[in-house]
């Protein structure tokens, strides 16, 4: 025989679970100017890339140092925070880098979800170096792309925040289009394109005449001071990112084939 029983529940509140996305550091070296500087380079023309996102400081990557340092946790967070980030919490650390986050304010999320970055089918498993987990990515980006209709000139930066980007024209040099997911140019690319801005992997880059200055996927670049092969310099071609046993690497490929 079952019984239901009524009970009280409180007018003024309720508890429920909750995810929140979050982006995260994979610090690699104590080294804060040089973190500096490269923070620098990548966002440094970018001031409103970020916008006060909730951030994991994964500690994991030192452990494989030989002596495994112990980071300046108050100039670290203060160096995220003047790039709009928000730190948080603090993963994967030894008990005394814990400590000293947690003397900074920071909280442990030895618990945070994590996932392991998108491999290609290419990949061999055997050969493959082991993946360092990253926590939870903020979700894929939306169905729905940024479409700009108009030709792009130098010094014209455009962000695709959460989705794709469509560019119907060209991309000058000196111009900047980036996108969290893919970016589509049906016109010459000669200028900067960033695709898996916040680490999707799985982005691609496709342009009808493929001469950019740079071409990013989720952190990986190359510049054009590596010239492209002619079977793509300036052709249509796509590119996407290929997980190997040196690393990722940046794949051109002329469409089509």
């Amino acid at each position: 025989m079952s019984v239901a029983l009524t009970g009280n529940a409180p007018t003024t509140f309720e508890i429920k679970s909750a995810n929140l996305p979050l982006v995260a550091l994979l610090l690699k070296s104590d080294h804060l100017e040089r973190l500096g500087e490269e923070f620098a380079q990548r966002f440094g023309d970018m001031p409103d890339f970020f916008d006060h996102d909730p951030l994991v400081i994964d500690l994991t990557p030192l452990q494989a140092l030989d002596a495994v340092p112990v980071p300046d946790f108050v100039a670290l967070t203060a160096l995220l925070r003047s790039y709009r980030l928000n730190p948080l919490a603090v993963r994967g650390g030894n008990a005394e880098q814990m400590a000293q986050a947690l003397a900074a304010g920071l909280m442990s999320a030895a618990d945070a979800t994590v996932q392991r970055p998108a491999r290609s089918p290419e990949a061999d498993p055997a050969t493959s170096p082991p993946q360092v987990p990253a926590v939870e990515a903020p979700p894929a980006p939306a169905p729905g792309a940024l479409i700009i209709d108009k030709p792009l000139r130098s010094g014209q930066q455009v962000y695709a925040r959460g989705r794709d980007l469509v560019v119907m024209a060209m991309v000058n040099p000196g111009a900047e289009v980036i996108a969290d997911g893919h970016i589509h140019v049906y016109a010459p690319l000669r200028g900067k394109a960033i695709a898996g801005a916040r680490g999707n992997g799985d982005a691609r880059i496709f342009a009808l005449g493929m001469a950019a200055e740079l071409i990013s996927i989720a952190g990986i670049y190359r510049t054009s001071e590596t010239a492209l092969p002619k079977e793509i310099q300036g052709l249509p071609a796509q590119v996407r990112l290929v997980a190997g046993p040196e690393g990722d690497k940046l794949v051109i490929e002329a469409l089509g084939h």
